[in-house]
């Protein structure tokens, strides 16, 4: 695939996107894996190829499949070339490959056992700690492919600042999270609203919602600096999100978000946790105590029945239909095209099972 075709994309293929999605991947594994800046041994490239196979493109995809969607919204429904469809792809995938780093660093500080169905990267018996090293070159990589592709765009610059801040304040995010759990598993009740709403603008809703866009609107050649509001509602966004991951969490189907929650079990400053604390009395808050972050699942048990006694599941049937009424009120306020990006966002999210 050649980044500078002219031909036109139909507007209406969006259902065929993940298929090219996928063969852009292929695409820049193959460029890293020529990559000129280091002279491969076989081994090498067999581990680099591998490596990159079990933890970039495994996901749902659905941060870099939204690049190229916020831009087709953004142009109003026009037709994308082909030139135009490739390098939205090429961002999605740089966020992808932002979070496979992410997730292969995380997986080892919480010393997790699967990710996406299958055991972390870390733990397979050739990799262990080696694991470190990887996710660095997956955080090179990044900078690679965005020179390879987008050096001659006027954006370019602004392209590697937004991916550089917005790394930054991700890893400024996952230090708030660690440093909180390990608080919190010798206090509590340290475990308050404003750090849960902290940890996760920074851990979560950066990255994972306002980046794609962010992508989007540098393509489109607009200025970022005019689109604080869009920001900030993104992040709202982002921080919905997350209530709803931590509720699925609890008490989702481990058939449908292809995991078993572990957030109780590993002392989590969860945003049940945190309603829990708000309501709970006396003797309910030493319930809590004594079988929050055990891995005993009758300790995990009593957790979950004490959610249910404060009638939590409704407080957050409460909280998600009042954040989508107040996200609406925002989007409304912007411009149309900016307003059908948003839209699209949050259509994706709203009262969804995984």
């Amino acid at each position: 695939m050649d980044s500078n075709g002219n031909a036109s994309v139909n507007a209406n293929a969006k259902a065929d996107m993940k298929p090219k999605f996928l063969q852009v991947y292929d695409h820049l594994k193959a460029e890293i894996l020529a990559d000129p800046a280091f002279d491969y041994t076989e081994d090498a490239r067999q581990w680099v190829d591998k490596m990159l196979d079990y933890n970039v493109p495994g996901g749902k995809l659905n941060r870099g499949l939204s690049v190229i969607d916020s831009y087709r919204l953004l142009k109003k429904g026009k037709e994308l070339s082909e030139d135009e469809v490739f390098l939205g792809c090429v961002l999605g995938w740089c966020i992808e490959w932002l979070q496979s780093y992410f997730l292969v660093l995380d997986d080892m500080m919480d010393g997790s056992h699967t990710r996406r169905g299958q055991p972390c990267w870390f733990r397979l018996p050739k990799v262990g700690l080696i694991a470190a090293n990887d996710g660095i070159l997956l955080r090179n990589h990044i900078p690679r492919i965005l020179k390879r592709h987008f050096r001659t765009k006027s954006y370019y610059v602004d392209l590697l600042d937004l991916f550089n801040e917005v790394e930054f304040q991700t890893a400024c995010g996952q230090l708030l999270d660690l440093i909180t759990t390990h608080e919190g598993a010798l206090e509590l009740s340290k475990y308050k609203m404003p750090t849960y709403l902290r940890i996760v603008q920074y851990k979560t809703a950066y990255y994972s919602f306002y980046l794609p866009v962010a992508c989007a609107l540098l393509m489109a050649e607009e200025n970022l600096d005019n689109f604080s509001d869009t920001k900030n509602i993104l992040i709202q966004m982002g921080t919905y999100f997350q209530v709803q991951d931590d509720y699925l969490d609890c008490f989702g189907d481990p058939q449908t978000i292809g995991k078993i929650g572990t957030d109780i079990e590993d002392f989590k400053c969860s945003w049940l946790v945190v309603q829990a604390l708000e309501r709970a009395n006396e003797s309910q808050i030493q319930r809590l105590h004594a079988n929050y972050g055990k891995a005993d699942p009758s300790c995990v048990a009593e957790v979950k029945d004490l959610y249910r006694e404060l009638g939590i599941e409704d407080v957050f049937l409460e909280y998600e239909n009042t954040s989508h009424k107040n996200l609406i009120s925002s989007i409304e306020s912007q411009k149309e095209s900016v307003q059908l990006v948003l839209k699209s966002f949050l259509g994706k999210i709203y009262k969804r099972q995984k």
